[in-house]
């Protein structure tokens, strides 16, 4: 007797029937995405992935050693088997993946998931009125009532000032060792650092060079932060806010540095900034400007992270401003009183562009 074999009324019929289920695929990824990332947070801080780095265990081991439910256990490995973070052997045991490994041991992971994490997560959902905006709508909404992040950062919330200021510091203070050779290949008896943040960049340079005045140019809030991690006549504080209408920037000489501080604000404002420089600089000045450009990467997962980072600048640090390609800030410079003598490349092992500048 022949089977009754009910055939479908349609059926697709497409040549690229695989590269549409791949997108389908790679679009149930972003559509889930919170809940991923969410999965990592309660497996790292339950400390499950700790435990199952160690060696594989089953379920009921886990429960035990992390004193968590059943239905915790079967809803997040549900969720992280599809992901990639655990596997389970012959033996019904379950252990954990190189990407899970990531989050436990990669430093540059652990520094970029915590900041999302801590302080950029819950400001993301204010994105689109951020943009509509041109403001911090998420830094406003959750946290201060202020157009940017940074004369707040001493009134962060612990947790969040701690991932932020790591966050911060883990790319840059690689870089310095490589910078002070460079600017102090000719003698250099004075340099600025504008947004010296806490003063990093000043105690390398103190180091460096025994003879050298530094002066660190911030925020007066960030400026009263910094000054008590220093006891050295050579290194000065000069507070100010940039983009106040007034030029107050002390007379510049020497050199100038800027680390990671014209990603901070607009095309415009990085005009004026740069007008202003130039307005209390003398003939000689040399300007160096370090920064990550998100088309000078050598690895793509690094220009995919500097690309999503200008989005944290959207909805958290001033509504304006971005991490730049290189020719969108040639362009800037070129339009300046300055020019660029020299283009440093791939500076310390996150790719970072030193750009020196002098006047025209």
């Amino acid at each position: 007797m022949e089977e009754n074999i009910t055939k479908p009324r349609y059926r697709r019929k497409n040549k690229n029937k695989t590269s549409r289920v791949d997108a389908l695929t790679e679009a149930q990824k972003i559509a889930f995405a919170p809940f991923t990332f969410q999965t990592v947070a309660c497996l790292l801080d339950l400390g499950i992935l700790e435990q199952l780095s160690k060696q594989p265990l089953t379920k009921q081991e886990i429960m035990e050693k992390c004193n968590v439910s059943e239905y915790c256990i079967e809803a997040l490995f549900d969720a992280s088997l599809y992901i990639g973070l655990i596997e389970k052997n012959c033996e019904n045991k379950f252990l954990i993946t190189p990407l899970a490994e990531t989050f436990l041991y990669d430093e540059m992971t652990k520094v970029n998931f915590n900041f999302m994490k801590d302080v950029c997560y819950l400001g993301a959902n204010e994105m689109l009125t951020s943009f509509k905006e041109s403001r911090p709508a998420g830094l406003q909404k959750y946290y201060f009532d202020s157009q940017t992040i940074y004369s707040k950062l001493p009134e962060l919330p612990e947790k969040m000032k701690k991932s932020w200021y790591e966050f911060d510091h883990y790319y840059s203070d690689d870089c310095f060792s490589e910078v002070l050779n460079i600017i102090f290949n000719q003698k250099t008896e004075k340099i600025f650092d504008i947004g010296g943040n806490t003063g990093k960049f000043e105690k390398a340079c103190l180091e460096y060079d025994k003879n050298c005045e530094i002066t660190m140019i911030d925020l007066p809030e960030n400026i009263e932060v910094a000054k008590k991690n220093f006891d050295n006549p050579r290194c000065k504080f000069w507070s100010t806010n940039v983009l106040e209408k007034e030029n107050t920037l002390p007379d510049l000489s020497g050199a100038v540095f800027m680390s990671q501080f014209l990603d901070c604000f607009s095309k415009e404002q990085i005009q004026n900034i740069l007008k202003k420089i130039s307005q209390k600089s003398n003939k000689d000045i040399r300007i160096f400007i370090l920064e990550p450009f998100i088309d000078k990467q050598q690895f793509s997962g690094a220009s995919y992270a500097l690309s999503h980072i200008s989005l944290y600048f959207t909805c958290m640090a001033n509504g304006k401003s971005k991490m730049y390609n290189e020719s969108d800030l040639k362009e800037i410079i070129e339009s300046s009183d300055f020019k660029i003598s020299k283009i440093y490349q791939d500076i310390s092992k996150h790719d970072y562009t030193l750009l020196e500048c002098i006047k025209k």
